[in-house]
């Protein structure tokens, strides 16, 4: 769910064992992991594409026009702890929003990468803070405490009709999601032409709970609630 996910590997396991993949406890079968692979490239790719198409100010008002319908959808954000995104590659920018999060009396938090193919951890972030260049050159907060998130705000490249994910393929987010023991809230966001039928869902996906399109169009997931 952030933009942490920097890779185009959507198969996030070990070695090949006899004729299935064995991956994050899954058998899967090889040729099916491949085509899903490449379709998501291919959809990653036009998608990506459409996004980064959009002048500075387009982003600033789809931006706009998401953190507008958060501040519908996310109230009472005192004692919240919210992990948030530093937007890279023409994601929506919510730093603003972060802030005005940050004085409403939530907890905000940044994901960061601590080693490869593990779930990632979150470290509190607050305007002004520290900060130094994480994994792929993303800032993150240098020295902030870690924390759990009971609501995760992601950037999506795509999503499927049953609210599932297309990112950026490091599966970072599914793997960190998978392990957390309360799960959070989650709230994807990202531009109207994001939508897609289907990412072909592998077993290590997990749906969002609701997404945030720059339209002003929100949706909720009940099979994932």
């Amino acid at each position: 769910m952030h933009s942490e996910d920097r890779s185009d590997d959507d198969i996030p396991g070990d070695d090949p064992c006899y004729q299935h993949l064995i991956i994050a406890g899954h058998a899967i079968d090889p040729a099916t992991a491949r085509d899903v692979s490449r379709f998501r490239k291919a959809e990653r790719a036009r998608l990506y594409a459409l996004r980064n198409a959009g002048t500075a100010e387009d982003r600033a008002q789809l931006s706009d026009a998401i953190a507008t319908e958060l501040d519908r959808e996310l109230t009472d954000l005192a004692g919240r702890i919210i992990a948030a995104y530093w937007p890279i590659r023409s994601e929506p920018d919510l730093r603003d929003w972060m802030t005005r999060a940050h004085e409403a009396r939530a907890r905000i938090v940044l994901p960061v990468v601590v080693e490869k193919n593990a779930p990632l951890i979150f470290r509190t972030w607050a305007p002004r803070c520290a900060m130094e260049r994480g994994i792929w050159n993303i800032p993150v907060p240098s020295d902030g405490a870690e924390a759990t998130p009971d609501i995760v705000i992601s950037p999506l490249l795509g999503v499927d009709e049953a609210g599932y994910r297309l990112g950026n393929g490091g599966g970072y987010y599914d793997r960190t999601l998978a392990a957390m023991e309360t799960p959070p809230l989650i709230v994807g966001i990202g531009a109207p032409d994001c939508r897609i039928k289907t990412i072909y869902p592998m077993p290590w996906d997990v749906p969002m709970t609701m997404t945030v399109l720059g339209d002003g169009n929100t949706q909720h997931y009940p099979a994932s609630a």
